[in-house]
């Protein structure tokens, strides 16, 4: 079994250790159709791939154990164990991760994909570049990348994560071999957390919550503040009073367990941040990936705030959905018009408005329970 960081009593594939081909596969949740495409893939492997799913459904994991099995190949000796554990830890030499720095794929971003589109592999006879979030490459970066990802050396397969394929990218996309992940069910999301040693009844909260991600119901179930946040989104209807000064308090202290949900993530990082020490004071520190790892951190810190929204937002809009009955305490017309503009602030989130204005937009246009 591998080495592995603890988060809640789950355990992730963390630092390289050696894995067999099943050990490899078993980090993949949830997605039987996709790893089975997959598997049968890396036997005769074409050029791309396009692996399409919602952040959290396992592309990560999914592309991680793809890059390991073209890596390791039919081996089943001690090296072939390496290569597999160092890829399915995002740390193999011959497996390039690529991610935007900011919310958009640039072209200094596709430059770079470019370049190690080019470069041959360093231990290994094949080279994966994995690139990640390329749903939201700018047009231009797309187009850029269109004779590289079609006809790149034969030593290198190249791997594109997104969460769906906008009208711009189809090109591209029709050049890859494309796999689909969707959400994973939240019955089996619970059964992997049961699995990690989460008692039934958490884990069945914890998968609700976690909208299909399996990353994301991990992280929660280290949280001990989560169900504080949960009961929080659910007062707020009835908090609601129609003045301005109500919802000021109400979104002051909904930013404020936001920020606090963000300790669990904080601690992964502090650990990952002390191996990543630890190995650079072992090896030295060319090519350790520190500013790498402080990227991705960023951007975890990013979307865990995002996902701590709409986690929000979809609590709230179940709970004037559940109110929309003909006998209920206000008309059932202006609660299901309330869901409608909890939809719609949701979608909102992709433009990075300002949090605390939506909110407050937000909860000014919803009814009051008394008023409906």
């Amino acid at each position: 079994m591998s080495a592995a960081i603890a988060l809640g009593g789950a355990t992730s594939v963390d630092d390289g250790t050696p894995l067999d081909d099943g050990a490899l596969w078993a980090t993949v949740v949830g997605q039987e159709s996709a790893v089975a495409l997959l598997r049968r893939a890396a036997a005769n492997p074409v050029h791309a791939y396009l692996l399409v799913g919602p952040p959290g459904a396992g592309r990560t994991e999914a592309a991680r154990a793809f890059a390991g099995s073209l890596i390791a190949g039919r081996g089943e000796d001690a090296a072939a164990g390496r290569h597999r554990g160092l890829a399915a830890a995002g740390r193999h030499p011959d497996l390039i991760l690529v991610e935007p720095e900011g919310r958009s794929l640039l072209v200094a971003d596709a430059e770079r994909i470019t370049v190690e589109g080019w470069r041959s592999p360093i231990e290994t006879d094949r080279k994966v570049v994995l690139v990640d979030r390329f749903d939201t490459a700018e047009p231009s970066a797309a187009a850029s990348l269109l004779k590289t990802i079609e006809e790149p050396p034969d030593s290198v397969v190249f791997v594109l994560l997104a969460e769906e394929v906008p009208e711009e990218h189809v090109t591209i996309a029709s050049r890859c071999v494309r796999v689909d992940l969707p959400p994973v069910p939240a019955p089996v999301v619970a059964e992997a957390l049961v699995a990690d040693g989460i008692p039934a009844e958490r884990a069945t909260e914890l998968a609700e919550a976690a909208a299909g991600s399996v990353a994301r119901a991990r992280l929660l179930a280290s949280d001990p503040a989560f169900l504080v946040r949960r009961d929080a989104w659910h007062s707020v209807p009835d908090r609601l009073d129609g003045s301005g000064a109500a919802v000021v308090v109400l979104v002051a202290e909904l930013r404020d367990l936001i920020d606090a949900a963000q300790t669990p993530l904080e601690a992964r990082h502090r650990t990952e941040l002390e191996m990543l020490t630890e190995r650079e004071e072992a090896f030295g520190t060319r090519g350790s990936g520190r500013r790498e790892l402080a990227d991705r951190q960023k951007r975890e810190v990013r979307r865990h705030r995002d996902d701590e929204l709409r986690f929000g937002l979809a609590t709230l809009s179940r709970v004037f959905l559940t109110r929309s009955v003909p006998d209920g305490p206000a008309p059932a017309e202006a609660f299901l018009s309330a869901t409608d503009r909890i939809t719609e602030a949701t979608g909102d989130l992709v433009r990075n408005p300002n949090e605390a204005l939506l909110l407050q937009a937000l909860l000014l246009d919803l009814p009051t329970v008394q008023s409906g």
